[in-house]
């Protein structure tokens, strides 16, 4: 098949730049909300748009005049609002914004801030005293700015607050230095590291055209007005919801929210009432597990069962009354909530099906740091849920190299594409060639364009006969059983017997094993004997080769980035 683009369903903006962004943005909503703060009452604080760009402006205008107004800047903290405006002032300022995972321990801090050659970092106050000891093990770090409001400030260690007063001085004196600033397209806007350890996790260099062609992307894919309101959950250090989440949002007028943390999801959700929520399998997954779980706890299965099939008996006929039989349901996300767009790892059919048939939208993307990240998502029109979706507008992508299956690896080419990799070149290398973007992603593209992962490269099982097996596959089917909280598939070679064996550690679901057997303690051997059994049942329905044939049991879950996915190579050090 020849290489695919998506037409776009919506129009949208040209953007060239960042900074090009931020000035048609606030031309076009200078009075709207951009963002609303919270505070010990709730979501009070109202940020305008003229007020978003007059303090980008002045911190911009201030860290010219630290002198490091065009170097390399990280940032580090939780989603918030100075967040957002330090990573603007960087990138329209000329400058490369370096963000950061706020779990860092220190010890990889200080090596990604090395790394990086750093001039200036932008904290939350939750690192104050993890700065005084980083700082001097970083001889190119020349400032430190606390976002929080209490600082005792040195000749290294700043205020925000401060900073902007001292900018907005600066401009009210007549310097308009920072506004006369030029960006080119081409220009270096920030350096994303992927997540692993300090030694393997790579610089991703995205440029201003870059993130510019992915914000048209996705606007060009997904309507967004500015009447929509995000609750900002995942991390925003993390591509999907930088990108997505604030830079696409911003771009289209819509107001962001941040939520307080993962307990606070559903509270937060009841305050703000998103029309809009950027999820991860794992939290998609567990607010549809909530709604069944109130389901039950109130006796109505039976009486939600049948309203289900009548609903989507009337959608034949083109009669919806999904949000208005299922509002109680809806009123658990706030009542407005219309989409939920999943992405960073494969999700259940079943869940994005499931949380449609109650009246919310519900479709998953795909996308990598190296493509800015969106690469392809499935039209809330017409989404094929085991699908990762239609590529972008202005976005190719195929199956290189497909077998007699059509399986391959999946490539990309656009505007969105990485410049390459931090001081890399060897990396660079081994995944850009040609333009093309090779995503290390196994998968392939049905009829009508869509495109579907089968797994990671790196991670397939060949066994002795020359079959590949997908770990992924093959977790997705015994994860199905409600008694597997979690898995992970690996393959065990047996020389003397000249095959591999398919294995797995499983994390059990101890509470629905609990229910199911009726007990308050249980056991270990009769934990295993209900695993064997579920493991056994889903064998059937994959092919002998793939059938899992070991497996042990693991007490905890496994260990996850900050994107909610299973670290897979701590999980098989033995």
């Amino acid at each position: 098949m020849e290489p695919m683009m998506t037409k776009a369903l919506f129009s949208s903006r040209i953007i060239h730049h960042l900074k090009d962004m931020l000035d048609q943005t606030v031309a076009l909503h200078s009075d709207k909300i951009a963002f609303v703060l919270r505070d010990e009452k709730g979501y009070n604080k109202e940020i305008t748009f003229r007020k978003y760009k007059e303090d980008i402006y002045s911190l911009g205008t201030a860290l010219m005049d630290l002198g490091i107004g065009k170097e390399h800047i990280a940032v580090i903290g939780e989603n918030r609002y100075e967040w957002c405006a330090t990573y603007m002032a960087v990138t329209c300022g000329g400058g490369v914004i370096i963000p950061l995972d706020k779990e860092l321990p220190k010890i990889e801090l200080i090596n990604l801030l090395k790394r990086s050659h750093s001039k200036g970092i932008v904290f939350s106050g939750k690192f104050r005293d993890v700065m005084k000891e980083v700082m001097p093990e970083c001889p190119e770090l020349k400032f430190a700015i606390n976002m929080d409001a209490k600082v005792d400030e040195s000749d290294s260690l700043l205020s925000y607050e401060n900073m902007l007063k001292k900018g907005k001085r600066i401009i009210d004196d007549g310097n308009e230095s920072y506004q006369r600033i030029k960006i080119q397209e081409d220009q270096l806007a920030g350096i994303f590291f992927t997540s692993g350890t300090t030694d393997l996790a790579k610089g991703v260099m995205l440029t201003h055209k870059n993130l510019a062609s992915n914000v048209m992307g996705g606007a060009a894919l997904f309507e967004i007005t500015p009447k929509d309101r995000l609750l900002s959950i995942l991390p925003i250090h993390h591509t999907y919801e930088g990108t997505c989440g604030f830079l696409l949002m911003n771009s289209q007028g819509a107001t962001i929210y941040f939520c307080e943390g993962l307990k606070h999801i559903s509270k937060n959700m009841q305050e703000v009432k998103p029309t809009i929520v950027l999820v991860v399998p794992l939290i998609l997954e567990n607010m549809y597990k909530k709604i069944w779980a109130q389901i039950d706890k109130k006796g109505i299965r039976k009486k939600v069962k049948f309203a289900l099939g009548l609903s989507n008996l009337l959608l034949k006929f083109n009669v919806d009354i999904r949000r208005k039989l299922f509002k109680d349901i809806i009123a658990g996300f706030g009542g407005e909530v219309k989409t939920f767009i999943a992405g960073g790892a494969a999700i259940d059919p079943a869940i994005l099906k499931g949380i449609r048939a109650f009246g919310i939208n519900a479709v998953q993307g795909y996308g990598l740091t190296e493509s800015s990240p969106l690469a392809a998502l499935n039209p809330i029109s017409d989404p094929e849920d085991a699908a990762i979706g239609l590529p972008l507008p202005d976005t190719y992508m195929d199956i290189f190299e497909p077998d007699e299956k059509g399986i391959g690896e999946i490539r990309i080419k656009s505007d969105s594409i990485m410049k390459g990799y931090y001081e890399n070149k060897e990396a660079t290398d081994a995944v850009l060639k040609d333009g093309w973007l090779y995503s290390g992603d196994i998968g392939y593209r049905d009829k009508r364009g869509y495109f579907y992962i089968t797994g990671r490269k790196k991670n397939v099982i060949v066994t002795k006969n020359g079959k590949n097996i997908f770990p992924e596959e093959v977790e997705s089917y015994i994860n199905k059983s409600p008694y597997i909280l979690e898995s992970v598939v690996y393959g065990k070679d047996l020389p003397k017997e000249n095959e591999t064996k398919v294995c797995a550690i499983v994390v059990p679901n101890y509470e629905e094993i609990k229910t199911f057997l009726n007990k308050t303690e249980l056991e270990a051997e009769e934990v295993r004997n209900l695993i064997d059994q579920e493991i056994r049942k889903y064998n059937n329905q994959m092919s002998t080769y793939k059938m899992v044939k070991e497996f042990e049991i693991r007490e905890t879950e496994f260990e996850k980035t900050t994107t909610k996915k299973i670290k897979r190579k701590d999980a098989l050090k033995k």
